[in-house]
């Protein structure tokens, strides 16, 4: 349905979200050595591959499907040709969305390095596919094809590409990030790690610095580029004050509003309602953000920030991080879930995703992690972490950040403010925090200060830490010791 001032408000039925279970990679001759095969790539058989490709093709046939030629990768030496074939209208806006538009002169002679065919209405069938469910996600990197079906949520087709992408660029020299990057006025540019609801799209949508891309880059010998030519926002009690480009973007024509409340007779958007999925996303062109970079290109980065929102409410707010350090939180990749989401859940629940994006990263995570360290040390990078989440307390005692003091922080590190102000280091984690910082008030900034009960901050602290130590367990065969050695004290 088209809603008030024009978006397209969809709804995804029963599938909401990814569907990680349901994920898998054809086990093929040209690929099969370079996949880091486990709970995230899981293998698939090529004769099943084949044979649900042969079910699924006929299954179109005689049907009307819709076809975007387009492009992921803003930097034109790396960027690739994608064809997107969709059994549904609104999924094929969603690719022209999200997707860099091909030029007009450019079709004439499109060839696509990879194909995706998307067909939600077509299931698989578990026991003869090989297959988790009748849902299906599968990447060829022989047959340069993607298959999906048996879900409508249109994540699945922007994050296969982004999986064959974080697969081919390494080859080449290239950082593939599940991040989003802006530039200020001098070109300075920051990039952001951070998993969902740890505020990497608010961030980086900046009215004062420019938006590269708010979900996946590059980094290059040219600096860094954007992979899309839009952006997927979750938007639920998205704010006009705190976020105003964003929320912008849900009142106008083009947008695809995933799953938002709506009033069917009034067209009004509610954009509290999660009586379907806290998971609501809008799908728009990055021209829809005001500030928004038309190349998708930009120099080096300065910066590197990584996002947590600790649940624990322990982590500085801010902290700077040697490259070491900084290598050692990419490949753990933490956030921390709140309580309550799941029966039983009384206190938070960390999460570890690898490389800021372990279900897309096809490749060893050290790959990643030694490209991003090269990077680092060849541009002089400054690298932070900051702490979204709690203050003052774990979730249930304790209050978020107020994103103004994160707004605040984030500016003061990308534009030099901190670089002369005294610091100390945290006991367990060993990075540095600052001591003072325009706009933050001081207590904020010490965590253990805002918390009533020292003794439980201390042993919260410690209880953190060896969660990282035990999660790193699985990515130390392949890491420098030195990166090893970065980790927490416990």
């Amino acid at each position: 349905m088209l809603g008030h001032l024009g978006p397209l408000v969809v709804r995804t039925g029963i599938h909401t979200g990814r569907s990680p279970n349901d994920k898998f990679i054809v086990k093929e001759p040209t690929s099969q050595d370079h996949v880091w095969w486990g709970k995230t790539n899981r293998p698939i058989e090529e004769d099943r591959f084949n044979e649900l490709h042969r079910r699924l093709t006929s299954y179109m046939q005689m049907k009307d499907v819709f076809v975007q030629d387009c492009w992921a990768g803003a930097d034109l030496d790396y960027r690739m040709p994608v064809r997107i074939i969709t059994e549904t209208a609104w999924h094929n806006l969603f690719a022209r969305n999200m997707f860099i538009r091909s030029k007009a002169e450019e079709l004439a002679n499109f060839k696509p390095e990879f194909t995706v065919i998307n067909c939600p209405s077509f299931h698989a069938i578990k026991e003869v596919d090989h297959t988790n469910s009748e849902v299906f996600v599968i990447v060829n990197f022989g047959k340069k094809l993607v298959l999906i079906g048996g879900t409508v949520y249109a994540g699945e087709i922007k994050k296969s590409i982004f999986t064959v992408m974080n697969y081919l660029l390494p080859f080449k020299n290239v950082l593939p990030m599940h991040c989003s990057a802006n530039y200020g006025p001098e070109g300075d540019t920051a990039i952001f790690f951070g998993l969902s609801g740890t505020g990497k799209t608010t961030l980086s949508a900046d009215s004062s610095r420019t938006l590269i891309g708010d979900d996946e880059h590059g980094w290059s010998n040219n600096g860094v580029f954007n992979f899309e030519g839009g952006c997927y926002a979750k938007v639920i009690r998205l704010s006009p004050e705190a976020e105003p480009e964003i929320y912008e973007t849900t009142r106008r024509f083009g947008t695809i509003l995933e799953n938002v409340g709506m009033n069917a007779i009034t067209r009004r958007l509610d954009l509290n309602d999660s009586s379907l999925t806290e998971n609501t996303r809008a799908a728009y062109p990055i021209s829809h953000i005001p500030n928004a970079s038309l190349t998708g290109v930009s120099g080096h980065p300065k910066n590197v920030i990584f996002l947590t929102a600790d649940a624990f409410g322990v982590l500085p707010p801010i902290s700077k991080l040697t490259p070491e350090q900084a290598m050692y939180h990419f490949i753990s990749g933490y956030t921390a879930r709140v309580a309550g989401t799941e029966k039983g859940v009384t206190e938070p629940q960390a999460t570890f995703s690898t490389c800021f994006g372990a279900p897309f990263m096809a490749q060893h995570p050290g790959v990643y992690a030694g490209l991003l360290g090269q990077k680092i040390s060849e541009h002089k990078v400054n690298c932070w972490l900051v702490n979204t989440g709690w203050s003052g307390g774990a979730y249930g005692v304790g209050e978020r950040m107020k994103i103004g003091y994160t707004r605040a922080m984030v500016n003061a590190a990308i534009n030099g403010k901190l670089d002369n102000v005294a610091y100390v280091e945290d006991p367990v984690f060993g990075v540095q925090i600052p001591t003072s910082c325009p706009d933050v008030p001081v207590e904020v900034l010490i965590p253990r200060n805002t918390w009533a009960d020292k003794a439980a901050y201390d042993e919260q602290l410690k209880k953190l830490g060896g969660m990282f130590v035990k999660n790193f367990k699985d990515y130390e065969e392949g890491t420098a010791p030195e990166v090893k050695a970065a980790g927490p004290k416990v």
